[in-house]
């Protein structure tokens, strides 16, 4: 098959692009490069720069490339920014998605897998978050990422589209250094900024209902998850008209705290964290069941958390060669 990644250029797509080339399949990165790297990916790998409003653009890219399923990757991902632009995000997220299906299921593509979010569940009352656990999405970020699970869903159903829609819980590390995450929106990347400008990490809140006060999240090491794309993709392209809804995380609570003691062990800093006000949006536990992925593909996570921050540690040295310390 030919797979159409959108998003292609970005810190999980690239990894996607790699893990299914490296399982065979034919990849073509579409990125708009708002966020995306054109240098994260292979040189034989075709990337075709476009966003998914541009119906035209994608048109002419699954005709040409001949695509036969599509890994949508590509969205805006910040739920404290979505509190403050919805209506932002709900183009690029839902609107864009809405315009990419109708063309994709024009063109006779047979399979897509969704990037979906534990944002879904917003603060689920459960130790372990489940496919069937209550949705609850507490910030317009998770909110556009259910409407696209319900507008991906609907479209197979009428379509007969084979759909994969993807819960990430949150996504670290890297299999190489140049693919490393650089977003400092995300926590390890935000604890390497502030260490490495020798200012303490932050904590945004730690009166949560939690054992420690702070934020409890399930992470999941980007290579993982990577196979995981492999896996969904493989069974929709065995199984015409499917449709599966999958946790991807490890079943392991890491507080925001614990997650700065491990970088800074890591790392050979030690400085203490300065703790700020909440941020709007962040729910104070999610931490995934991901039984149900095993059960039905097959798959289960391999790396741990110190694989995680010490591969991302390794891709934020190449970057800022001041942060290493002896």
């Amino acid at each position: 098959m030919t797979w159409l990644i959108t998003g292609g250029a970005g810190y999980i797509g690239a990894h996607v692009v790699r893990a299914l080339r490296a399982a065979g399949e034919e990849a073509v990165a579409y990125d708009d490069l708002s966020t995306g790297i054109a240098e994260r990916l292979p040189r034989e790998v075709p990337l075709v720069v476009g966003s998914t409003l541009d119906a035209r653009r994608l048109r002419e890219v699954l005709a040409a490339h001949r695509i036969t399923g599509v890994v949508h990757l590509a969205a805006k991902k910040q739920a404290g920014e979505s509190m403050d632009r919805p209506l932002h995000y709900y183009r690029q997220n839902v609107e864009g998605l809405r315009v990419l299906l109708e063309e994709v299921t024009a063109a006779g593509v047979q399979s897509f897998v969704f990037s979906s979010s534990a944002a879904v569940y917003g603060t689920p009352d459960t130790d372990l978050v489940t496919e069937e656990t209550p949705c609850r999405p507490m910030s317009p970020y998770g909110e556009t990422k259910l409407a696209g699970e319900w507008l991906v869903r609907a479209t197979g159903r009428a379509t007969g589209l084979s759909t994969a829609c993807l819960r990430y819980f949150n996504v670290a590390g890297a299999a190489s250094p140049e693919l490393a995450d650089v977003s400092v929106s995300n926590l390890i990347p935000m604890v390497f900024e502030k260490l490495t400008e020798n200012a303490p990490p932050r904590i945004f809140g730690d009166d949560y209902p939690t054992p420690d006060g702070t934020c409890v999240r399930d992470y999941i090491h980007v290579v993982d998850l990577a196979e995981a794309h492999v896996s969904a993709a493989r069974a929709l392209a065995a199984s015409p008209g499917r449709a599966l809804t999958l946790n991807i995380g490890r079943g392991e609570g890491v507080s925001v705290r614990e997650m700065i003691d491990r970088v800074n062990a890591v790392t050979g800093y030690d400085r203490p964290p300065l703790t700020t006000p909440r941020r709007p949006g962040d729910p104070a536990r999610v931490v995934a069941s991901a039984d149900r992925i095993t059960q039905q593909l097959g798959w289960k996570a391999t790396h741990d958390l110190q694989d995680m921050i010490t591969s991302a540690w390794e891709g934020w040295v190449r970057l800022h060669p001041e942060a290493a310390r002896v």
